[in-house]
């Protein structure tokens, strides 16, 4: 019960659950309107596609991650990708 109660706290009470779902998924769904349920249904859809994949794919790279040099490649990567995308918004 303690278990239960910690999970749907740490998911109804984290701030990015409202933001990412009621802020960017409700302004993105504007642009839909007549096929909320179709984009719903996609939303779910790539969400546990989503949670799904990491959740397994973190199983299948542990032994990759195991070294310090696969997180420095992914940071690198992470960086790259979020200085593209600051980019592309600051540019245009």
């Amino acid at each position: 019960g303690r278990t239960l109660v910690m999970v749907a706290a740490m998911a109804w009470l984290n701030p990015h659950v409202w933001l990412d779902t009621v802020v960017l998924l409700g302004s993105v769904s504007a642009h839909y309107t007549g096929h909320g349920l179709w984009f719903a249904l996609g939303a779910t859809a790539a969400s546990f596609s989503f949670f799904f994949g990491l959740g397994y794919g973190a199983r299948l790279l542990a032994g990759i991650f195991a070294r310090p040099r696969a997180w420095q490649v992914l940071d690198v990567l992470v960086g790259l990708t979020m200085w593209s995308l600051a980019a592309g918004l600051a540019l245009g």
